[in-house]
């Protein structure tokens, strides 16, 4: 039976209401609130809304290809930089309610870990958001692409490959791209960019192994051996290839097999 999304209703539908919310201060009002005290009905049966995920009219969505980096010691260049992390977390939002609502029947602790991934990207989104309007921007002032939602929309029906593509492939590459913009955005004297991308990275830690947790208890549940399905999963659905250098230690420390790294380094990276 389908109910409307709201926090009375239990954890799911809230993490439904969220994601359909277009504001993106109130979706990560919502998102926040998403939390161990709610309801859990891990049997419940959702139904989307038409306009899934809720986006605000901007920013614009284009083509990765058109979005050009800027030089990074420019305060415009800052500003793009920390808009286009922004608008990393704001997906992020959207993914882990989606995850929440969309796939029942699974353990209770799946649904109050991906709440928790909610809570904390929602923190990450303000913090961002905070810290670029202190430069005299907004969220929505520069084009963005959804390459974070394409993914989850090709995996909606399919929650091993929603696991194998989304936090284990494209949230596991903040892992490896997080320091260096750390770096970048600290030597321009931006300190502060570099404590929140400090709070960024931790809890990204946290979410991609609790993907990495998830995709082994799937694979285990269902017999399958885990690297090479991850290899046919990126096949079928069409996963970037991932190219280096690779935050070993942090991919370690997200559970990340000695297996998985190996392949994730060939030249004909199983892990693509």
């Amino acid at each position: 039976m389908t109910q409307s999304p709201n926090i009375e209703a239990g954890l799911r539908p809230a993490a439904l209401a969220a994601l359909c919310e277009s504001a993106p201060a109130r979706k990560a009002v919502r998102a926040r609130a998403l939390d161990d005290g709610l309801p859990l009905d891990a049997q419940q049966r959702l139904e989307a809304p038409a306009a899934v995920p809720g986006r605000p009219a901007q920013p614009m969505l284009v083509p990765h290809q058109q979005l050009k980096p800027r030089p990074v010691h420019t305060p415009a260049g800052r500003a793009v930089l920390l808009h286009a992390l922004a608008h990393i977390e704001f997906n992020a939002i959207n993914l882990a309610c989606d995850i929440l609502w969309r796939f029942d029947g699974l353990p209770e602790a799946f649904y109050r870990d991906w709440a928790r991934v909610a809570r904390e990207e929602a923190l990450h989104f303000q913090l961002l958001a905070a810290h670029l309007a202190e430069s005299g921007h907004a969220y929505g002032d520069f084009p963005a692409h959804s390459g974070l939602w394409d993914m989850a929309e090709k995996t909606q029906d399919d929650l091993l490959a929603r696991l194998a593509l989304v936090p284990r492939t494209l949230e596991a590459r903040g892992l490896d791209a997080a320091p260096p913009i750390r770096a970048k955005l600290v030597a321009a004297g931006d300190r502060r960019a570099g404590e929140i991308l400090d709070v960024i990275l931790a809890d990204e830690v946290g979410h991609v192994a609790i993907g990495n947790h998830w995709y082994g208890w799937l694979c285990r549940a269902r017999g399958l051996e885990p690297v090479a399905t991850y290899a046919a999963l990126a096949r079928q659905y069409g996963a970037p290839r991932l190219k280096g250098p690779f935050n070993l230690e942090a991919r370690r420390a997200a559970g990340f097999s000695e297996a998985e790294l190996a392949a994730l380094q060939q030249p004909d990276a199983s892990l693509q």
